[in-house]
């Protein structure tokens, strides 16, 4: 009896140890999983960034850490470091852990606390990033920071010393914006790849500025053994950017107002455009022919004819009425083109009051460099679409049709000097040249002006010239036609 006794008793002290140890075990148990629930699934992301384990105080900080660290740029082989802040970049923790809090603390404390025993790692699902971006800042930052700064511009065309021609350009290197701020946008919600290499976007060299094209035909002018007056006009016809200068013994003289000069046969343009005025817009087979003769052969008395039949007497007047009807105040004819013609009346315009620059133009016919270009100008917008000046001015006379043969007549002035010989074959110039010598043969004056179409863009050109003593057709006719080499270069770069 006492031995079963002795049994009992043990068996009981037996059973009260093993039921302390699981109590001190479970108790055990239920303090780690108290602090392992305090903590996310081991397992689980948030925006990316591994937070099992640990904290929401310290997962806060480490997307804190992941997201604030400054995002490598590569571009153009420069190395910039954007800080996130700058473009409005920021995450919203507190929403992020509110997600991850409900996978943490989801399910009941015990189904979790049983689970924890069998050592069941709990399912968990990623958390996404939840931030918010300013595209426009980032794309401010691009625009104003990154490109001005790291872009590679583009080297126009420079003109070679000495030469009619242009040194090629070199293309640059510009920040494809767009493709950037996807790319910037990426890396700043990635909490891996914080490494961007942007892209460009190649630039072509364009054209070198009117003032080197103004520089290089000036210098075409000073290695000429030439020291009179010169007055240039060139106009973009695509942009409408002007080049005009006036140049005196090899010094720039002022252009305001214009210089004046002997007009010679380019007043047969504004002749011309007088003829349709009056005596279009269908003109007569024998007008059409003298009006041939005047442009294609230069005919002085073809010209007379057709003033007659504008206005017999006062034909000359006529055409310079119908000018300044058009403003251009400085281009008169004041007398027919015969031997012994009567000067009809005596122009003082802004041109030819100068003291300052000597042309001695004829009191007979007179214009201006940029006067003659914007006529020029005038007709060709007429031709290519019908409105501008002209047809504002004369709308029952000009229209596209009358302007489109007008310039053809232009066309048809093929001389093979000056202007024209300056340009490759084939290269279609509609103009009007002009020159007066006098009974020794002595040439004082030599003009041209014409519209020349070109693959690279078409304009208007006028050059007039004037010396007091002689104006020897050889090296000034040559240095017409570098001047119109130069400006067609221009235009075609890659001609």
């Amino acid at each position: 009896m006492r031995i079963a006794r002795d049994t009992s008793f043990i068996l009981r002290w037996v059973s009260l140890f093993f039921i302390a140890a699981a109590i001190v075990l479970t108790m055990f148990e239920l303090t780690a999983y108290s602090r392992a629930r305090g903590n996310y699934p081991q397992g689980m992301t948030i925006g990316g960034v591994p937070v099992g384990g640990v904290s929401p105080q310290e997962a806060a900080q480490r997307l804190l850490q992941v997201y604030s660290s400054p995002v490598e740029i590569q571009y153009t082989g420069q190395i910039i470091h954007l800080d996130p802040s700058l473009v409005g970049f920021s995450i919203e923790t507190e929403s992020m852990l509110a997600a991850a809090d409900l996978q943490r603390t989801g399910s009941p404390f015990w189904i979790g606390f049983w689970d924890f025993l069998w050592s069941r790692q709990p399912e968990t699902s990623p958390v996404p990033l939840v931030a918010t971006l300013s595209q426009d800042r980032l794309r401010t930052y691009l625009q104003e920071e990154i490109s001005p700064r790291y872009d590679i511009p583009a080297v126009p065309a420079q003109p070679i010393p000495g030469q009619v021609n242009f040194a090629p350009g070199t293309p640059g290197q510009e920040l494809d914006i767009d493709r950037a701020v996807i790319l910037l946008e990426d890396a700043l919600r990635s909490p891996g790849k914080r490494t961007v290499a942007l892209t460009s976007q190649r630039t072509t060299a364009g054209r070198p500025a009117l003032v080197n094209l103004g520089i290089l035909v000036r210098q075409i002018i000073d290695l000429t053994p030439f020291d009179g007056v010169v007055g240039f006009y060139m106009l973009d016809l695509q942009t409408g950017e002007e080049l005009h200068f006036g140049y005196d013994r090899n010094q720039n003289v002022s252009i305001e107002p214009d210089i004046a000069f002997t007009a010679s046969s380019t007043i047969k343009i504004p002749t011309m455009i007088s003829v349709y005025k009056h005596l279009g817009p269908t003109l007569t087979e024998d007008t059409a022919a003298l009006l041939l003769e005047m442009i294609t052969k230069s005919e002085n008395p073809a010209t007379d004819a057709l003033m007659e039949r504008i206005d017999e007497g006062r034909g000359p007047l006529v055409v310079t009425s119908d000018m300044q009807s058009l403003g251009l105040d400085n281009t008169f004819i004041a007398g027919y083109f015969f031997n012994g013609a009567a000067l009809l009346q005596r122009f003082d315009t802004p041109a030819n009051q100068r003291t300052d620059v000597v042309t001695n133009p004829d009191v007979y016919n007179q214009t201006t460099p940029s006067e003659m270009g914007q006529l020029m100008a005038d007709l060709y917008q007429c031709s290519q679409a019908g409105g501008g000046t002209l047809v504002a001015a004369f709308p029952d006379k000009m229209s596209q049709a009358t302007c489109l043969e007008m310039i053809d007549y232009l066309k048809r002035d093929r001389i093979g000097v000056l202007l024209e010989a300056g340009l490759p074959e084939g290269t279609q110039i509609a103009h009007k040249h002009g020159w007066i010598s006098g009974p020794s043969g002595i040439i004082q004056n030599i003009s041209d002006v014409g519209i020349v179409y070109t693959p690279g863009g078409n304009y208007v050109l006028a050059i007039y010239i004037y010396h007091p003593v002689q104006t020897v057709w050889e090296p000034v006719s040559n240095m017409v036609v570098q001047i119109s080499q130069a400006v067609y270069n221009y235009f075609n770069l890659s001609q």
